[in-house]
C-alpha cells in the first residue's frame, strides 16, 4: 500500500471532490489529483468516478476505503504514542475553540498562558465545527455542549448560562412602550422563526415578532447591540458590557457545559498537559461569571 497517497485518497472519499479535499488538507487541487492518479496507476484500477458533480468511489475504491481507514488509525495511534513521550514544555499546541468563547474570555486566558510558558506556541482555530482529535485536526478542543460522546479524554469545566438581553437604548425606546406579552418588539434569534415562536411562548415576550435570525452568536450579539431587537445571549459574553441589560421579568438560565477535550495519548505530552491544566484552572476560576452569578444585568 502506498502510505503517502492514503491521506489524499481518504480526503476525496470523505469530501466528495478534489477542491474540498484540497481545502481539508491545506494542499492544492493539482497535488491531490496527482497523488490519487498515481495511486490508481500503481493499483491498475480506478478508485473514483469523476463527474461534474464531484468524485464518487468505484467498487475498487469502496473495497480500499476500510483498509485505508484502518491504516490511518494505526499511523495516528503510533504518532500519538510517540508524541506522548515528549516531556518538554516546548513547541506548538493546536487548539480549536468556538466563536462565542474566542471573542469572550479565552483570549485573556491564552495571553496569561503565553506569558507563563513563552516556549509554547498556540495555533488557534476558531470554528463551530467539532474537530476530530483522533485525526489530529487539533491537539485540544474547547467545546460548549450538553454532553460529549467522542472517544477522547474530556474535562467538564463549567456550566454556561443564558439570559434574554437587549441594548439600553432598546429598553428605553422600545420595551418601555411595548404592548402586552411583548407586542411591537422583535426577537433576534439564532434559529428559524417557527422554532422561535415555540420557545418564546415560555417567556413574557411571547407575542414579539420573530423577525431577525443570526446563526452565529457573535453576530447576534452585535445585532442586539445595534438595537435590532432582543434575544438570548450567554451571560458571560455580555458581562461587564454596559451596552446590554437583561429584559425585565426574565431570569438567567443554566445551559450547556464548557468541555476541554484532548487525544488520550497527547495528554502525556508536556506542552499539551501544561496548556490543559492551565486553561482548566482559569476557566473554573471564572465559573461565577460564566454561569451568570456575578451580575444578573451583565455587569451593569
Amino acid at each position: 500500500m502506498d502510505w503517502s497517497a492514503m491521506p489524499y485518497f481518504l480526503a476525496i472519499a470523505r469530501n466528495g471532490s478534489l477542491r474540498a479535499a484540497a481545502l481539508s488538507l491545506g494542499a492544492t487541487h493539482a497535488t491531490v489529483d496527482r497523488h490519487v492518479k498515481a495511486l490508481e496507476q500503481s493499483y491498475g484500477v480506478r478508485l473514483f468516478d469523476r463527474t461534474r458533480g464531484g468524485m464518487t468511489l468505484t467498487l475498487a475504491g469502496e473495497s480500499l476505503l476500510p483498509l485505508a481507514e484502518t491504516a490511518e488509525d494505526a499511523m495516528n495511534g503510533a504518532k500519538a504514542r510517540v508524541l506522548g513521550l515528549d516531556q518538554e514544555a516546548v513547541g506548538i499546541v493546536k487548539v480549536s475553540v468556538p466563536p462565542i468563547l474566542a471573542f469572550d474570555f479565552l483570549p485573556e486566558i491564552f495571553g496569561a498562558f503565553s506569558d507563563t510558558y513563552p516556549d509554547i506556541t498556540l495555533d488557534i482555530s476558531v470554528t463551530n465545527k467539532f474537530e476530530d482529535l483522533n485525526r489530529f485536526e487539533a491537539d485540544v478542543s474547547i467545546r460548549v455542549a450538553y454532553d460529549v460522546t467522542d472517544d477522547v479524554v474530556g474535562r467538564k469545566l463549567a456550566q454556561t448560562a443564558i439570559g434574554i438581553y437587549c441594548s439600553r437604548a432598546y429598553l428605553a425606546e422600545k420595551v418601555s412602550r411595548a404592548g402586552p406579552d411583548g407586542q411591537g418588539l422583535d426577537w433576534v434569534a439564532w434559529t428559524d422563526t417557527d422554532d422561535v415562536q415555540r420557545w418564546s411562548a415560555r417567556t413574557l415576550y411571547s407575542k414579539a415578532n420573530a423577525r431577525h435570525v443570526a446563526r452565529e452568536v457573535v453576530m447576534q450579539k452585535e445585532m442586539i447591540r445595534a438595537g435590532m431587537g432582543f434575544g438570548y445571549l450567554p451571560a458571560s459574553c455580555v458581562y461587564g458590557d454596559s451596552d446590554f441589560v437583561q429584559l425585565p421579568g426574565t431570569e438567567i438560565e443554566l445551559n450547556r457545559w464548557i468541555w476541554l477535550l484532548m487525544h488520550g495519548e497527547l495528554r502525556k505530552t508536556m506542552r499539551v498537559r501544561r496548556f490543559v491544566d492551565f486553561v482548566a484552572q482559569e476557566i473554573r476560576a471564572r465559573r461565577k461569571r460564566i454561569c451568570g452569578e456575578d451580575d444578573g444585568l451583565g455587569g451593569t
